[in-house]
């Protein structure tokens, strides 16, 4: 009886140490570090500021559902399964886009701009579903027609980089040195990488990727981005603007 009681305990010690191993060997292969997002949770998606069909009759409700929570899912989730190369994983959102760089893995350069790009642009969109004319106002107005003598030159300029991207990407207003400037990048590259030619704050963004507008708009490019300035979010934009 004693054996028995001494064979178990020492295969129980084993399973115990065995198990111990594998977790030592998971966290050193992935560390918790390299796993999670500010805030000591993993990377979220974040909830939209409003229902799927609520920028309605501009961008349809299907596209929202697939754009959000297939598209920028997928983002999310690859990070989540990554291991950090030269980014802390730890840091805030706009400094982890800072710090991508030519020695960033390809995935989570890729990923991370996906992540950010979608969780920026959400807050710059609002519901309009009166159709109410929407323009911006404040001392973000008054800079862009410093800029462009008036908004729609200002949207004139805008909406024609937007069109000139060749297959996906990204049209940009940023804050560059305390000028305005409209900028574009490929794919889910962001204005705040450390590899990117033209750098500054961002001010407001579009989504130019086809499944940003294909289910409603088909390839008509042109008619998505004239129904996007129904649902900018010029009050967000102010607010990056101003920040420091």
């Amino acid at each position: 009886m004693k054996s028995r009681r001494d064979f178990l305990k020492r295969t129980g010690t084993f399973a115990f140490t065995a198990i111990a191993l594998k977790i030592t060997k998971a966290q050193t292969l992935f560390p918790t570090s390299n796993l999670l997002h500010s805030g000591g949770d993993a990377f979220q998606l974040p909830k939209l500021p409003y229902e799927y069909d609520a920028l309605e009759p501009f961008i349809d409700k299907q596209t929202m559902i697939i754009h959000h929570t297939k598209h920028h899912q997928a983002y999310v989730n690859k990070l989540n399964e990554t291991p950090s190369t030269n980014i802390d994983y730890l840091s805030d959102d706009s400094v982890k886009c800072s710090h991508v760089d030519q020695t960033t893995s390809s995935v989570i350069r890729n990923n991370l701009g996906g992540h950010y790009n979608h969780s920026l642009f959400w807050t710059l969109l609002r519901p309009n579903k009166d159709g109410n004319v929407n323009e911006v106002s404040g001392s973000l107005a008054e800079e862009i027609k410093k800029e462009w003598k008036t908004l729609e030159d200002f949207k004139k300029e805008f909406a024609e980089k937007a069109m000139k991207i060749f297959g996906s990407g990204w049209c940009w207003l940023i804050n560059q040195n305390g000028k305005l400037k409209i900028v574009t990048t490929a794919n889910q590259d962001n204005p705040l990488m450390n590899l990117q030619q033209e750098k500054g704050k961002i001010v407001l963004a579009l989504d130019v990727w086809e499944h940003a507008y294909y289910l409603k708009h088909q390839n008509k490019r042109a008619d998505y981005i004239k129904d996007w300035w129904n649902v900018v979010n010029w009050e967000k934009a102010q607010q990056l603007f101003e920040q420091k």
